[in-house]
């Protein structure tokens, strides 16, 4: 039937030549197996039964999530801006991740000023040596710096910590 179950994915993703894999997440386990496939060379957009699935196919490292009564045109522009490095947020999924949250003060102040430079280059996209080269640092302190926002906001990769920067307000698309 040309389909793979998430099961066997994983191992036959690595030796792809795919730039993007469409990730159906309808098996109850449609999610489990995403943070195993989805890498920075091997990205994944998720589509989704419900939007509020989102968070945590974000979190599992989705650089994208449609749902799944997206049309043909728009499932094949959202495969093409993640295959350029975009990040794809359905407009009906973006409540569910991007629900304005006021930040709290704490939260603001756990966030050095340079974490927060760092923070919202992220969110515009750009890779460790743009981030370094806009700054003027070294890749080695960008890499330092995006750990330790990843730490402050509880987040397992770099999209989970764009959505919860987000969600507390602290970056700007």
């Amino acid at each position: 039937d040309g389909q793979t179950s998430p099961e066997e994915l994983p191992g036959e993703s690595r030796g792809s030549e795919a730039e993007v894999a469409v990730w159906d997440t309808g098996a109850a386990s449609g999610l489990d197996h995403l943070g195993e496939t989805a890498t920075p060379d091997f990205r994944v957009l998720a589509v989704l039964a419900d939007e509020g699935q989102a968070p945590e196919a974000l979190g599992a490292g989705a650089r994208g999530v449609v749902l799944r009564d997206v049309g043909g045109p728009r499932l094949a522009a959202a495969v093409r801006a993640v295959a350029e490095g975009l990040l794809v947020l359905d407009v009906s999924a973006a409540e569910s991740v991007l629900r304005p949250r006021p930040a709290s003060p704490a939260t603001i102040e756990h966030l050095t000023p340079r974490e927060q430079e760092v923070l919202q280059l992220l969110a515009q996209g750009l890779s460790n040596k743009l981030i370094a080269a806009r700054l003027g640092i070294s890749d080695h302190t960008v890499k330092f710096h995006l750990n330790a926002i990843l730490g402050k906001l509880g987040a397992q990769s770099r999209t989970e910590a764009i959505a919860q920067a987000a969600r507390l307000g602290l970056v700007i698309f």
